[in-house]
């Protein structure tokens, strides 16, 4: 485990359940300035172990709101590259100083605005805010046992689909992650993340051995739930993932 501090230990320790993603942006049909408190506190309510959260803002009103241990990003689109989660140390540091105890960030090979692979950031926020514990999203095994080795004491799957090699993926790949837990569990804690939808899909994440399940959309975005049935019902003619998958960048 890449967590030896007691303090660390005792936070990763506590998010073992449901960890729900309470997210909203300008241009949700949903959207309200106390919308994401709400889903903060309905899921408190509802027994879930930690939040995740996106923007300082937001990551603010949901920890004044909310004494649930908080895993924060902060989206940033920029043109030329698709890293948009936590892309920078500034941006690191903003989701540090708003609260999170936890910051997650891009650390799958993608290359950002500088050129970079995405999870050469990892270490320099390890080195910048060493009191915090760091969460890799990736698309793959490859790079969450990447990730590992630079020291995240988190990684899951949350950017499976959003990748150049995942883009046409819809499901989750429950082999691949099986082998996360198996070959990865014992240096950190792996979170099934990402194409979640039903408790059952949750069940099967933890007995394959996650440490814990995020579940967003499926809880707090009802407009995107609702696409997904009418695009069923529709036969398919067109893919809510594409409104999940959309940039936010111009709101």
């Amino acid at each position: 485990m890449n967590a030896p501090e007691t303090g660390k230990q005792a936070l990763l320790d506590s998010l073992r359940g449901l960890i729900v993603s309470c997210q909203a942006h300008r241009d949700d049909p949903i959207y309200t300035d106390d919308l994401v408190t709400k889903m903060a506190q309905a899921a408190r309510w509802g027994g879930a172990v930690g939040i995740r959260a996106n923007t300082p803002e937001q990551i603010r009103r949901i920890k004044a709101a909310v004494d649930l241990p908080l895993i924060g990003l902060y989206k940033i689109w920029s043109p030329g590259t698709d890293v948009f989660i936590t892309p920078t140390l500034d941006a690191a540091k903003q989701v540090w100083e708003a609260g999170a105890e936890i910051i997650a960030l891009d650390c799958t090979d993608q290359l950002n605005a500088d050129g970079e692979p995405a999870w050469t950031l990892l270490e320099r926020v390890k080195r910048a805010i060493p009191e915090a514990v760091i969460f890799a999203d990736v698309s793959n095994f490859d790079e969450a046992a990447h990730a590992v080795d630079l020291g995240a004491e988190i990684v899951g799957p949350t950017l499976r689909g959003y990748t150049e090699q995942t883009r046409l993926i819809e499901d989750a790949d429950y082999r691949e992650f099986a082998r996360m837990c198996r070959e990865l569990g014992h240096r950190s804690c792996v979170v099934m993340e990402g194409h979640v939808y039903t408790p059952e899909d949750a069940m099967k994440a933890l007995y394959l051995g996650a440490h814990a399940v995020v579940v967003g959309s499926a809880i707090t975005r009802p407009h995107l739930t609702t696409k997904r049935f009418t695009d069923l019902i529709g036969r398919f003619q067109d893919d809510w993932r594409q409104a999940e998958r959309s940039s936010h960048a111009n709101v």
